[in-house]
């Protein structure tokens, strides 16, 4: 749809952009999340260098208008914006960003937390973890994980 961007790719997410296209003069209220690499340490005291993200791309494109119609439906949404990156995100990096803008403030809430919680539970993107000294781990969407290594 026109007023939708939905968008797969390896390049820094720019945060103006995105909220310029959701800007729209009948909308009362614009709802965004970004969605960033936290610093974390582990249990052995190594800390997080990045994550690497990788997507079956056709099947994540596809899925994730699918999400923007489905929350189209659900909601009086003007315009939206679905973003998420593919390959190497350093710490304090963003990895994702949904902006939706409504007519009313609750429903651009509601479809925002709506778009990100499906969008991690039911996309094909997975996760690793890169750790300083070369350890990496898969994280499983719900939080466990799915493979260790090194």
């Amino acid at each position: 749809m026109a007023n939708d961007w939905v968008q797969l790719h390896a390049e820094p997410i720019a945060i103006g952009p995105v909220i310029e296209f959701v800007t729209d003069p009948q909308a009362g209220g614009i709802a965004g999340f970004l969605g960033t690499t936290r610093a974390e340490t582990s249990a052995n005291g190594a800390k997080l260098a990045a994550l690497d993200y990788e997507a079956y791309a056709d099947m994540a494109i596809r899925q994730m208008r699918d999400l923007a119609s489905q929350a189209r439906e659900r909601w009086q949404v003007n315009r939206l914006a679905l973003l998420h990156r593919t390959g190497r995100v350093m710490v304090g990096e963003p990895s994702v960003i949904i902006a939706v803008s409504c007519p009313h403030r609750a429903e651009a809430f509601e479809a925002c937390r709506w778009l990100i919680d499906t969008l991690k539970a039911e996309v094909a993107i997975w996760k690793k973890e890169v750790w300083e000294g070369g350890g990496e781990r898969w994280v499983h969407p719900a939080g466990e994980d799915d493979k260790v290594r090194g």
